[in-house]
């Protein structure tokens, strides 16, 4: 089951998936676009079902999730992928778009869990797999609230990790950097290691099948937001405060 199944890195790793073997329900809010993704599976000889919903509607993403279940069986896989961005100046803050991206990145993954966990939970197997991203790690310009959407989604899988552990559920989260998809498109600044979207998803997907408890690419863009998180915060803030990633 892949969350913002419609477009961008969502789509490309059901393209994948369906080349690999993988029975998929693909979700979204748009019905147009996921019937358009099911016929090009469906013609590549795979197998998947469109389940129109918004993740911020928890009995739609539970009902979804039921329809797969009655349809295909077990959910194997949940791949939380919906999100949206938005570049905003701190002194600009919209209470209402942060509310958006807050309800679309991080409730909408607690949706989306709720709605398959529980029984993942009672047949003792299962992944979860969330895509966050490396400005989880900490705060960028322009960025408060895509940051802190994913920083808290980050969180609540480590969390949930701690919690399903024992019961023979696997966690994933997968922290990319830029990646040309229409979240990236528009941009006039420069974006460091930016990756074409067929890389990255052969990324995700390998870690994914090692079921990697946490994985972090490119490797010399995550390497130095590592760093920035033992920096002190004079010299980060210095660095990082001359970006213009969202620009």
């Amino acid at each position: 089951m892949i969350t913002g199944a419609s477009s961008g890195i969502g789509r490309a790793l059901a393209l994948e998936l369906s080349h690999r073997g993988a029975f998929l329900g693909l979700m979204a809010r748009r019905s147009d676009l996921l019937d358009e993704l099911v016929g090009e599976v469906s013609s590549r000889k795979g197998r998947a079902i469109a389940l129109v919903a918004d993740v911020t509607d928890a009995t739609a993403v539970r009902a979804a999730a039921d329809q797969l279940r009655a349809e295909l069986g077990a959910i194997d896989v949940l791949i939380v992928n919906a999100g949206i961005g938005g570049a905003t100046d701190a002194a600009q803050l919209d209470p209402a778009q942060v509310a958006d991206v807050i309800n679309i990145n991080l409730l909408g993954a607690v949706n989306s869990v709720a709605a398959v966990l529980p029984e993942m939970a009672a047949l003792g197997q299962g992944q979860l797999v969330a895509i966050s991203s490396l400005s989880a790690y900490r705060g960028l310009p322009k960025s408060a609230a895509y940051c802190s959407s994913k920083a808290g989604l980050s969180s609540l899988f480590e969390s949930i990790r701690l919690d399903v552990q024992p019961r023979g559920v696997k966690v994933t989260i997968i922290h990319p950097g830029f990646i040309k998809t229409p979240l990236t498109a528009g941009r006039h600044s420069k974006m460091p290691f930016l990756m074409e979207l067929d890389d990255a998803v052969t990324k995700i997907v390998r870690a994914i099948e090692k079921e990697k408890k946490s994985y972090a690419f490119p490797w010399p863009l995550a390497n130095f937001v590592r760093l920035g998180m033992i920096m002190p915060n004079f010299m980060y803030d210095r660095i990082a405060g001359r970006t213009k990633f969202r620009e």
